[in-house]
């Protein structure tokens, strides 16, 4: 079977991103799964081989020749810095949108500097959308190993979670992850949802969401063939699916499901912008503005985002994602 077609934006300059890039495009198993394309200033690129001590890269590159890596300080979030991610993130969306790759992933951003870059920069689910000119609905997953983490509601400040629940919100997030699972190969996959207050509400005496809003939302996904189960207690649903019971959680809110999955797996886990029409997956980890440069950075999450991706890519040849 041919190799799928990855295309891999170097993230942030100031950050780990290039010695993330450099030791992951000489990994054998990363060169057999895939055909991994790298897009940046190539510059940056081999300070970061330098940083990882990597001597001799032979890898596809596409020199956009955009950032002189000696103007970048190291650990400090900069507007050129935001400019040259964005710019290489840019030209890997519009490579799969031209048939040249079937999938994205980058090394991690800075939001940040990606702000400083551009005022109106949200997110990379906006900026993505955006460039494809995608009107259709699209959210963050977050994978460790074979355990998916979806949600209903995001970058929004705690106190406006619960006004933003509603029964077709969830239908549809439980629509995406199901749709997402099965493109990673859950057939057929199965969905824990998360409760929004302690002890599932007890029975009203903590709340009324779970009563009003998320309990008539499973029965309604369910009827419709969604393979979802809950609402269960946020505090025992990871548990549950940590496991065995459960392929993926549905939580409320962000930091519901991204505290369990970074404590479970950091250095492992996987974001993934599901509902676009090909797979991009990234490192769920961040910059790392205080380990850059120093040649330490671990390479597993980067590893698992590109080989999630050729995985999904490779399904997608006879499915929809």
């Amino acid at each position: 079977m041919e190799k799928p077609v990855i295309a891999l934006a170097m993230g942030d300059p100031a950050g780990i991103s290039p010695e993330l890039t450099a030791k992951l495009v000489v990994l054998d198993e990363v060169r057999k799964a895939a055909r991994v394309i790298v897009i940046g200033d190539r510059r940056v690129f081999d300070e970061g081989a330098r940083i990882a001590g990597i001597k001799q890269i032979d890898c596809e590159f596409e020199d956009l020749k955009h950032l002189d890596p000696a103007t970048v300080k190291r650990g400090v979030a900069s507007k050129a810095g935001g400019e040259s991610a964005l710019a290489n993130y840019r030209r890997a969306l519009r490579m799969v949108a031209d048939g040249k790759a079937q999938a994205v992933c980058f090394t991690p951003f800075n939001k940040q500097a990606m702000r400083l870059a551009d005022s109106t920069y949200d997110d990379e689910i906006g900026f993505t959308a955006n460039v494809l000119g995608f009107k259709g609905t699209a959210t963050e997953f977050n994978v460790l190993e074979n355990l998916w983490n979806a949600r209903v509601t995001s970058h929004i400040p705690l106190s406006k979670v619960s006004s933003s629940l509603s029964i077709d919100s969830i239908v549809e997030a439980l629509e995406l992850t199901a749709t997402a699972l099965r493109t990673a190969g859950f057939n057929p996959p199965r969905i824990g949802v998360a409760a929004l207050n302690p002890h599932a509400g007890d029975g009203g005496n903590f709340g009324r969401e779970e009563i009003d809003i998320i309990e008539p939302a499973v029965k309604k996904a369910k009827a419709k063939g969604l393979p979802a189960e809950g609402p269960y207690p946020a505090d025992t649903v990871f548990v549950r699916a940590r496991g065995g019971q459960f392929d993926a959680v549905l939580t409320m809110y962000h930091d519901q499901g991204q505290i369990a999955m970074k404590l479970m797996g950091f250095d492992r886990g996987v974001t993934v912008l599901g509902g676009f029409p090909f797979p991009i997956c990234t490192p769920a980890h961040g910059t790392a503005y205080d380990i850059a440069g120093r040649g330490i950075a671990n390479i597993g999450a980067t590893r698992a985002a590109v080989l999630l991706a050729a995985q999904m890519a490779i399904r997608r040849r006879g499915s929809v994602y």
